[in-house]
């Protein structure tokens, strides 16, 4: 399929907004399919006013001026490694998105038959409710602890570890004794975030996987609604590109996508799309309110 653009992206109005509704509200099935975007709108943002609150003092030492960079810089000691990605965890993993996008689109598909497949790996989706057996985290989570080597294809929770790290860190160190290592190999313990062939998908993934498939499966030929919301052409091959596909195999699917810049599709499925060029918050609470008032009549 081609990637060239069918129809291009629409600024946010009330009739693609209405269309949008109608189509969601029709569907017998929805697949959501998020990317980075998504919690950029629900304000989890790297830069600006949010990292200076949280890193100034890394920031004013090493001159990164962005979250994303900062989790490159090759810190010399892991005391210092792991006071700088305990705060990026928790901030971004265990603290709230400070806008209710997830929340409000949960509202939006609670009472649907629904998945999500997500690239994000900041467990949003989860910490507004939707419930954990219709969610496929592909790339990891920033709350899951792995072995560097790894020497098995497990994971570990790292909350208690993570907390206990920001209320004992000072000047940009924690105590060596809070460094993990695996309790099997004894050796450092990293982030289950896939960067390189070393990423663990353990026995958790690997069934998250299979639902989604028998999820795909199992609605075979229905109305299903394909709904991509911030997803970019980092890993287009995950969400973007099957979803494509999958609305170009089923004539009576829909594929919608909300993204700054680039909500555009394939002239294949023209006909079968809704692309909305605007803030997916903004957008998604118009649905909402939209349901509301269809709700109350």
């Amino acid at each position: 399929m081609s990637k060239s653009t069918g129809r291009s992206s629409n600024a946010p109005t009330s009739d693609n907004i209405s269309r949008l509704w109608e189509t969601l509200a029709a569907a017998d099935a929805i697949v959501i399919g998020a990317g980075a975007g998504l919690s950029t709108s629900a304000g989890l943002i790297y830069t600006g006013e949010r990292f200076e609150r949280y890193f100034s003092d890394f920031a004013a030492k090493y001159s990164f001026r962005d979250m994303y960079s900062g989790g490159f810089y090759p810190f010399s000691e892991p005391e210092e490694f792991w006071a700088y990605w305990s705060r990026y965890i928790f901030i971004n993993r265990y603290m709230d998105a400070p806008k209710p996008v997830y929340d409000n689109l949960l509202a939006l598909v609670k009472d649907k038959d629904y998945f999500v497949i997500t690239t994000n790996v900041d467990h949003c989706f989860q910490k507004a409710g939707f419930e954990k057996n219709r969610l496929f985290y592909t790339q990891g989570d920033y709350g899951l602890f792995q072995c560097s080597r790894p020497c098995r294809q497990e994971t570990f929770d790292n909350e208690d570890l993570i907390r206990q790290m920001m209320e004992r860190q000072k000047d940009m160190r924690i105590p060596a004794e809070l460094l993990p290592v695996c309790p099997h190999c004894g050796r450092p313990m990293t982030m289950n975030l896939r960067s390189d062939d070393k990423f663990v998908e353990d026995e958790g993934w690997h069934r998250a996987a299979e639902r989604y498939e028998d999820f795909l499966r199992t609605r075979g030929q229905q109305r299903i609604l394909f709904l991509e919301l911030g997803v970019g052409y980092n890993t287009p091959v995950i969400i973007k590109y099957p979803f494509w596909r999958m609305t170009a195999q089923n004539r009576r699917a829909a594929y919608a996508c909300i993204n700054y810049g680039e909500a555009v599709c394939p002239a294949e499925i023209e006909k079968q799309s809704i692309c909305i060029d605007g803030d997916i918050g903004t957008v998604v609470k118009e649905l909402r309110r939209s349901a509301d008032v269809r709700n109350r009549y």
